[in-house]
């Protein structure tokens, strides 16, 4: 398929929109699923680390199988992907719903709802970079605030609901709901040129049509080869015979030599056949080879590299306060008349505004991506260090809204990784950084609730958690830092396809 050049606008647009939607009705529920989780600790009674499972699986099991949805996206495009995963997120919330105990929500909410929510994601980000260029930065910062503003509104819409209509009630209308992005995925139109020549036939559909011939009268191998080996017999047993039965048999023979000719093509046309297996067999692993050897060149960039396990770390320490920070305050015995607004909401709404500020500075061309996303790695890692502190509604306040605004990095985030790989590489390495990032998400609110239930409070675990964002932080920095790209230079030169961040320029 031939893409023509990015319109930067017209039905891009539209596809801002419609991405919007499609991850604010996706992402809604399990970004606020701190409201689910107290109740599902109430219900099932386990323990924290064992009940954050089901919220860090719906968050990571789609992140983790991101290699998978580019794949799946890559293949059959964007729309069809989009209209079937809707089916699966709505299926599996619709399913939780009648959930007997925590086990089933691991496959429900966790695998199912998390998977569509990672086809969706993929689906939404690589359309819209199809679409746009020069504003990638912005459009990518539009679309992406559909999750945090739907946190923001989940948060408070699931908790009136489960008033309302209970737990079981509540996953059911928000399933439906879900059912939405099946009118969203509809509109998701490809960006293909309708005027450009067909790509060129590969080897094996070169294959000309001689070798289909006598398709009506096809074979087996074992019936061909059967074939020939009766003629065999049979022209021994002639041979073997008098002669006054000869020529009775040698009449029947004439009548049978006609066919020769027909077995001929048909010993050919196995033969052919069998070749024509061989090259697709070589084909399709010659595609796996092509596709681990550009995964090592990917990894030979130190940036690259330096990025993957900023994202491990960042997703466990930076993910657990949006899952746990209503039990924090639950822990830290603070009256609920305090509350003028759910923290998750808090998070939600400054999630939103950090998405949309920095995905505004990214499209500047002062500004360095790359260095924005490492700051704000490090400012998430101090915001960590500050929550054992806080003993008030007001602080917890303040701390979530700054952690809120500071996960808005996750609008720039496709904007470094198209800067480091370039676009052509961006559907392969970016579903490489989200499967570390599906496994921080996945690792990372068990581990914290493992040590509350170790410890009785929550001071260690968010110690660990700014500890490990900080550490993804400086081995980013350092990776980017203009001597690697000095020495580098100095000792090789890159290949003239090859793309290189160069820090120093502007992003």
């Amino acid at each position: 398929m031939v893409f023509r050049k990015p319109p930067d606008g017209g039905w891009g647009w539209v596809i801002v929109v419609v991405s919007f939607f499609t991850q604010f009705l996706c992402y809604g529920s399990p970004l606020a699923v701190g409201v689910l989780y107290l109740e599902w600790l109430d219900t099932f009674g386990e323990g924290k680390g064992k009940t954050a499972w089901v919220g860090s699986l719906a968050n990571g099991i789609g992140l983790l199988a991101s290699p998978v949805c580019s794949i799946c996206v890559s293949s059959f495009g964007a729309r069809p992907v989009a209209i079937f995963s809707g089916f699966m997120v709505a299926g599996g919330l619709m399913m939780s719903s009648f959930a007997p105990n925590i086990y089933f929500l691991y496959i429900s909410y966790g695998i199912v709802v998390g998977l569509g929510c990672g086809l969706l994601y993929t689906a939404t980000v690589t359309i819209t970079c199809h679409y746009f260029d020069k504003r990638r930065g912005l459009a990518l910062g539009l679309i992406s605030t559909g999750s945090s503003v739907g946190l923001f509104i989940y948060a408070a819409l699931q908790r009136e609901l489960i008033d309302l209509y209970g737990l079981d009630g509540c996953l059911l209308i928000v399933g439906a709901l879900s059912l939405n992005i099946l009118a969203c995925g509809s509109l998701m139109r490809p960006l293909e040129s309708s005027d450009s020549p067909p790509p060129e036939k590969t080897c094996v559909d070169k294959v000309p049509d001689q070798y289909f011939v006598y398709h009506e009268k096809e074979k087996t191998v074992e019936e061909n080869i059967s074939i020939l080996e009766k003629g065999y017999v049979d022209e021994k047993c002639v041979n073997n015979m008098p002669d006054y039965k000869q020529d009775s048999v040698l009449n029947k023979n004439v009548l049978s030599s006609i066919n020769v000719n027909e077995k001929d093509t048909y010993k050919k046309k196995v033969v052919e056949q069998t070749n024509l297996c061989k090259q697709l067999a070589k084909r399709k692993w010659q595609l796996y080879l092509n596709y681990w050897e550009e995964t090592m060149v990917l990894f030979k960039n130190k940036v690259f590299s330096a990025l993957f396990v900023a994202i491990l770390l960042f997703d466990i320490g930076g993910f657990p306060p949006s899952l746990l920070m209503e039990d924090v305050a639950r822990s830290a015995n603070i009256n609920e008349d305090d509350y003028h607004m759910p923290l998750i909401s808090i998070i939600g709404i400054m999630t939103t505004v950090g998405k949309l500020t920095l995905g505004i500075l990214a499209d500047f061309k002062w500004v360095n991506t790359l260095y924005l996303y490492v700051t704000t790695l490090l400012m998430t890692g101090m915001a960590l260090f500050a929550i054992p502190f806080a003993k008030s509604y007001l602080t917890l306040a303040m701390l979530s809204g700054t952690l809120g605004f500071l996960t808005g990095n996750w609008s720039i985030f496709p904007y470094v990784t198209t800067k480091t790989v370039g676009i052509d590489k961006l559907t392969h390495a970016y579903g490489i950084l989200m499967f570390f990032a599906g496994l921080g998400n996945s690792f990372g609110p068990p581990i914290v609730g493992w040590f509350y239930d170790w410890t009785q409070e929550y001071d260690t675990a968010f110690y660990f958690s700014g500890f490990c964002v900080l550490l993804g932080g400086f081995l980013l920095l350092l990776a980017a830092l203009p001597c690697w790209n000095a020495c580098a230079s100095q000792s090789s030169k890159l290949p003239p396809n090859t793309y290189s961040y160069k820090v120093a320029s502007s992003a």
